[in-house]
């Protein structure tokens, strides 16, 4: 089995979008122009919507997956892939980005 190459980098929420938890589920809404894009609307589970309050603050990969083996039933290898997948997943979609080292981000 490959070995997931971890990096000490933070991520954090972008500025740009707005989220709320309803029915135990967390929606994400992008805003474009100071209006949201109710088409790219995004809802995560309870495990998601975690891993989402831990990006308010940055977290890395290794933080989060620390955070989920103490919580959830699962292998801190499987944690962390699935972290990854979640953050990279993230990323694209505009949701998160990389704190910088100086305090700034980086887009």
């Amino acid at each position: 089995m490959s070995q997931i190459l971890l990096s000490s980098a933070k991520y954090v929420r972008s500025s740009t979008v707005v989220s709320r938890e309803i029915g135990g589920e967390t929606l994400v809404v992008p805003v474009r122009g100071g209006v949201g894009d109710l088409d790219s609307i995004f809802s995560f589970n309870p495990l998601g919507s975690d891993l989402w309050n831990l990006l308010q603050v940055g977290s890395s990969v290794e933080e989060m997956g620390e955070w989920v083996v103490e919580h959830y039933e699962v292998t801190s290898q499987q944690a962390l892939a699935d972290i990854q997948v979640f953050v990279d997943e993230l990323g694209r979609v505009g949701l998160v980005h990389q704190s910088g080292n100086d305090g700034q981000h980086e887009r």
